[in-house]
């Protein structure tokens, strides 16, 4: 582990079984396997979006202080959503809990099954909402542009909604 700290963004999403639970036991578990939570954004509630045939979605951002480097992050995220129960059929399919790494401090990781910032946030309104509470003067640091300024930017009409 590292010594010093970085700030990372995650981004929570349920459309599967009690979905507030879901998002609730996730933060827990974040909290004590990534490091100190120090912002999470109100649950919005969200389209199916890529494959649209399924439940809507409850998607939360979350900024937490993390001492590990971003492939210890990514390992331990990936444990937590096998610990909830998540099983991996089709892309974008059901989930009972996913937890995406949006950003992991200003740092731009390219790697096979490690790409930060997440190269389709700009895209997604359920993103970027739940981002923007927590997160509207963070600078994207592939684009120089802040959550807020990306969201008001944003072309995606998938109706994103605070519960």
């Amino acid at each position: 582990m590292r010594a010093e700290t970085t700030e990372v963004y995650l981004l929570l999403g349920t459309n599967l079984g009690n979905k507030a639970e879901n998002l609730s036991n996730a933060v827990q578990l974040i909290k004590e396997r990534v490091g100190t939570v120090q912002a999470i954004s109100g649950i919005y509630e969200t389209q199916a979006w890529g494959k649209e045939d399924q439940p809507d979605f409850y998607n939360q951002a979350v900024r937490v202080i993390t001492k590990l480097s971003a492939a210890e992050t990514l390992q331990q995220i990936l444990g937590i959503e096998k610990e909830l129960g998540r099983i991996r059929k089709e892309k974008w399919g059901e989930r009972s809990i996913d937890i995406d790494i949006i950003f992991y401090g200003d740092q731009i990781i390219n790697e096979t099954n490690l790409k930060i910032p997440h190269p389709e946030m700009q895209k997604r309104k359920f993103v970027l909402m739940p981002l923007n509470e927590i997160a509207e003067n963070f600078v994207h640091p592939v684009l120089k542009s802040n959550i807020c300024t990306i969201l008001a930017q944003s072309t995606d009409s998938l109706e994103v909604k605070k519960k």
